[in-house]
């Protein structure tokens, strides 16, 4: 006997809904090629578009509380991250929210110097950073003191995933600003350095030859996302390398 249509939601509902957070000013369109590496490869992919370029940190993160409870309810979370994306998460610890796994790829966890460097520049490029970016990117600028994050710590066990590409055509800041911010032997994605990213209590971490514009598409992140939402860890093997399964 087939399966029936009932059991089939059942069982969609019981397996965590992995969300997907784009970074500062993107949309979308800048997690597509994931959303659909991870439906191809048995997951329930969601994208949660926010105007990330329109309000302070907190808000935006409570925002995406109330909408996601609303679209989800109490089923199990995961959650893939880019940039400031993953900030966010960082201040969605809502407890009727069940969080089970998270990816954070080039999260600027200790703010960015980029990002301070381009709010203190004085006349019209501060400016421009300043309407541009709005108070998420000041946000991120104001976090660089070197001390213990302000943060609150991500809500699930996490791993993060960093770039070390340093020049993309799709980002000035890699060919304008991060040279200028960043010494020569600092490992950095263009926008964000490694040790930026780095944050006490990761369960996995790694960087791959990718920038910060495009990590997301990269399909070694895609294989390292997969293998951490399913085991954890970032293993090779049947947990990474599985083939594609088809959509339910």
């Amino acid at each position: 006997m087939g399966t029936s249509a009932s059991t089939k939601a059942i069982t969609k509902r019981r397996r965590p809904a992995v969300v997907l957070l784009h970074g500062l000013a993107r949309g979308r369109r800048s997690m597509t090629s994931m959303f659909e590496y991870l439906a191809d490869h048995g997951f329930d992919p969601r994208y949660y578009d926010y105007p990330s370029t329109t309000a302070p940190i907190r808000r935006l993160a409570k925002q995406l509380c109330q909408r996601i409870r609303t679209d989800l309810k109490d089923r199990p979370l995961c959650a893939v991250t880019h940039s400031l994306g993953g900030i966010v998460l960082r201040h969605m610890r809502d407890p009727r929210l069940r969080w089970k796994r998270i990816v954070m790829l080039a999260p600027p966890n200790n703010g960015s110097a980029v990002a301070a460097a381009l709010n203190a520049t004085n006349g019209l490029i501060g400016v421009a950073f300043q309407v541009a970016y709005g108070p998420a990117g000041a946000g991120l600028a104001g976090a660089t003191t070197g001390a213990a994050p302000r943060w609150p710590f991500p809500p699930a066990p996490f791993a993060v995933i960093a770039g070390t590409r340093r020049r993309s055509l799709a980002n000035p800041t890699s060919w304008f600003v991060s040279d200028r911010v960043f010494a020569d032997d600092v490992e950095h994605d263009g926008t964000v350095s490694v040790d930026e990213t780095r944050l006490p209590g990761m369960a996995a971490f790694r960087t791959v030859d990718a920038t910060h514009t495009t990590i997301a598409d990269d399909p070694e992140v895609h294989r390292l996302t997969v293998a951490f939402l399913r085991s954890g860890v970032f293993t090779r093997g049947a947990a990474a390398d599985a083939p594609p399964r088809p959509r339910p």
